[in-house]
C-alpha cells in the first residue's frame, strides 16, 4: 500500500512537472489612413507635406485618435486583452502622432512602446510598431530603404521597411512592417515597384535565415497587392509543398473566400496581410503555433448606408468629413504559446550576427 502511495505521488509530481499551460498571442496590422497632425501644428518631420483635407482641425484630429484607439482596444478585447500584443501601423505622420495614440485613455492599460523611423516618403507617411512592454523586449531595430526610380531615372520616394527583432515572452521573433508603393497610375504600370519591395523583403528574410537557425519571422503590412499577386505570391510566400526559404500566407484562404480589408470600385481587396514563417505555422512548434488569421470588421466600422454601404467607414469621403476610422480594416493573426522553461526559449544562433549596422 505504501509502495502504491509513493508511486501515485511520483506520478502526480511528474504530471505537474510536465504540465504546459497555453495562452493566446495576438499580433495585428492596421493602416490608419492619414494620421496627420492638424495643418497648423508644427511637424516633427522634414517632408513638408501637409494634409489638406478641408476643415482638418485639432478637434477632428483628436476624434481620429479616439476612433483609432477604440478599434485597437476592441480588437484586443476579442481575446480578453486591452489591445494586440504587437501591432504594426501604416500611414502615420511622425512620432508625435504615435505618442498621442498610445496615450489615449483606452490604450493606457496596454502600456505600448513605440518603434518608429522617419521615411523619405513623398507624402511624409511612415510605418511603426507598437508593442506591449510586458510582453515584448526589442533588441534590434532597423529601417531598410526601398530604392525606386521612375522612367526618367529620378527617385520615387516611398516608405522604408521597418525591421524589429526582440523577445516575445521567451521566443526571439523578427518582424517586418511594410507599406508598399501604391497602384497610382494603374496596377500594371506600378507593379514593378511592388515587385522590388517583395525582393527587398526576400533579401531581409534571407539575411535573418543566414544569421539564425529556423528564425521566427513575420512580415506584415499594407502591400497594395492581393495575396495572389506576383509581388507576394512569387517572391515571398511558399506555394509549393516543402518549399523552403519563404513565408506562409495564412491570408490567402480568406482572400479566396472573397474577404477583403478594403474595397475599391465595388471590388474587395486584401492588401493588408501578415505572413509568417513555416516554423510558426508548423503544427509541432517549439513554443508558438499558428491558430488563425482574421479581418476585424465589426458593423460599427462600416458605412451603414449609401453608395459605400459595407465599406470601411473612413475619416473623409472625398472632401466630406465623415468622422470615421480608416479606409482599411485591421487584420490579425493569433498564436498559441506554450509556457516552458525561459532558458529553453533562447535562439540557436548559427552565425555571429555582430553589431546591426543597418
Amino acid at each position: 500500500m505504501r509502495y502504491l502511495a509513493i508511486c501515485l505521488i511520483l506520478f502526480v509530481t511528474r504530471l505537474v512537472a510536465q504540465d504546459v499551460s497555453s495562452k493566446n498571442i495576438l499580433i495585428a496590422f492596421y493602416n490608419t489612413e492619414n494620421l496627420f497632425l492638424p495643418s497648423n501644428a508644427v511637424s516633427e518631420d522634414s517632408s513638408g507635406y501637409r494634409y489638406d483635407k478641408p476643415g482638418w482641425s485639432e478637434a477632428k484630429y483628436l476624434k481620429k485618435q479616439e476612433n483609432l484607439a477604440m478599434v485597437i482596444r476592441h480588437l484586443g478585447e476579442i481575446y480578453n486583452k486591452c489591445g494586440p500584443d504587437l501591432i504594426g501601423l501604416a500611414e502615420v505622420q511622425n512620432l508625435k502622432v504615435l505618442k498621442d495614440l498610445v496615450h489615449q485613455q483606452l490604450l493606457i492599460p496596454a502600456d505600448y512602446g513605440i518603434i518608429h523611423f522617419d521615411s523619405p516618403d513623398y507624402r511624409g507617411i511612415d510605418v511603426a510598431l507598437l508593442y506591449k512592454k510586458t510582453v515584448f523586449i526589442p533588441i534590434a531595430t532597423a529601417s531598410r530603404r526601398l530604392l525606386l526610380y521612375n522612367r526618367k531615372g529620378g527617385r520615387d520616394y516611398t516608405r522604408d521597411v521597418l525591421v524589429v527583432s526582440g523577445y516575445l515572452n521567451q521566443e526571439l521573433i523578427h518582424i517586418l512592417v511594410n507599406h508598399w508603393p501604391s497602384r497610382r497610375g494603374g496596377k500594371e504600370r506600378s507593379e514593378a515597384h511592388r515587385i522590388a519591395a517583395g525582393k527587398l523583403n526576400k533579401r531581409i528574410i534571407d539575411s535573418l535565415r543566414w544569421r539564425y537557425s529556423e528564425p521566427l519571422i513575420l512580415s506584415m503590412g499594407d502591400f497594395n497587392d492581393d495575396p495572389s499577386d506576383p509581388s507576394i505570391f512569387h517572391h515571398i510566400t511558399a506555394n509549393v509543398p516543402g518549399q523552403t526559404g519563404k513565408l506562409v500566407n495564412p491570408m490567402l484562404a480568406l482572400y479566396k473566400k472573397g474577404y477583403g480589408s478594403l474595397a475599391y470600385r465595388d471590388r474587395w481587396h486584401l492588401f493588408d496581410q501578415i505572413l509568417i514563417s513555416d516554423t510558426i505555422h508548423n503544427k509541432n512548434p517549439r513554443f508558438m503555433s499558428f491558430e488563425k488569421a482574421g479581418i476585424f470588421m465589426p458593423s460599427w466600422l462600416k458605412n451603414k448606408k449609401g453608395k459605400y454601404k459595407g465599406y470601411p467607414l473612413r475619416t473623409y469621403s472625398g472632401n466630406r468629413y465623415t468622422a470615421g476610422f480608416s479606409d482599411h480594416f485591421p487584420v490579425y493573426v493569433v498564436f498559441r504559446e506554450k509556457s516552458l522553461n525561459p532558458e529553453s526559449g533562447k535562439p540557436n544562433i548559427v552565425r555571429d550576427p555582430g553589431e546591426d549596422k543597418h
